[in-house]
């Protein structure tokens, strides 16, 4: 079996990537597809922690246009996350992989507090820790969320999944031809402003030294060949 780069991640997944038809709801069976490519990374021996985004639920930018509060917009948000958290917890289940929910908000009927001992001792046995509730609180995304998780339980490397594979200079959907990079230094990304993630996200793991890669995840095997080391998207890093 091939041998890992990275012992453990966390997977920063937005909302979308559960989405039914037209980019909204949960779609079960896109949970599925979601959690085989986790089931194919844990047959890798690698630990896994996943921090999802809720932008097929709500999308708190929506909510501010029509003049509802930040801090209230971004706690619906919040919940949204742990309904997908719970959907793809589900979907790993059905396919044999021991998984926790953990939420930044208490919700103890339902999940388990993010306790961050807690976490790693999970991941230690095994399990996919799957958390959702954003950081609990306004005013921060889901991938300073993630970054900050990352860190708390000592992850090797972050990825970011989205649908495209990597970062460019500009939007390859409007230029064909835009130019996409390999590797990027954090000063580099931040520069740029990239849009893929927030710069509070970047900062944090700049700060910590913990590179972070941008892959499509619906490529085949991305995820796989990112853990084991190869060359895939856009690696972010010192």
């Amino acid at each position: 079996m091939a041998i890992a780069k990275y012992k453990r991640i966390l997977l920063k997944l937005g909302g979308e990537a559960l989405a039914g038809p037209g980019g909204f709801g949960i779609s079960p069976h896109m949970a599925e597809e979601v959690a085989a490519k986790v089931l194919a990374v844990r047959n890798l021996e690698v630990e896994v922690a996943i921090v999802l985004g809720a932008g097929n639920i709500w999308r708190g930018r929506n909510g501010l246009a029509h003049g509802i509060d930040r801090a209230t917009a971004d706690h619906m948000g919040m919940l949204a996350t742990v309904m997908n958290a719970l959907a793809l917890a589900d979907a790993l289940e059905r396919l044999g992989i021991v998984t926790r929910v953990q939420t930044a908000i208490e919700m103890r009927a339902i999940a388990e507090p993010y306790i961050r001992r807690r976490a790693i001792r999970h991941l230690e046995k095994g399990r996919v820790v799957v958390i959702g509730g954003g950081t609990g609180n306004p005013y921060f995304t889901t991938d300073t969320a993630a970054a900050l998780r990352a860190m708390e339980i000592d992850a090797d490397l972050l990825i970011k999944a989205t649908k495209v594979d990597g970062i460019y200079a500009e939007d390859p959907h409007e230029n064909p031809d835009a130019e996409r990079f390999d590797n990027l230094t954090y000063m580099q990304a931040l520069e740029m402003q990239v849009g893929v993630m927030d710069a509070t996200a970047i900062s944090l793991c700049m700060e910590n030294d913990l590179p972070i890669i941008v892959l499509n995840l619906w490529q085949p095997h991305s995820l796989e060949r990112a853990v084991l080391g190869e060359s895939i998207g856009t690696l972010i890093s010192r």
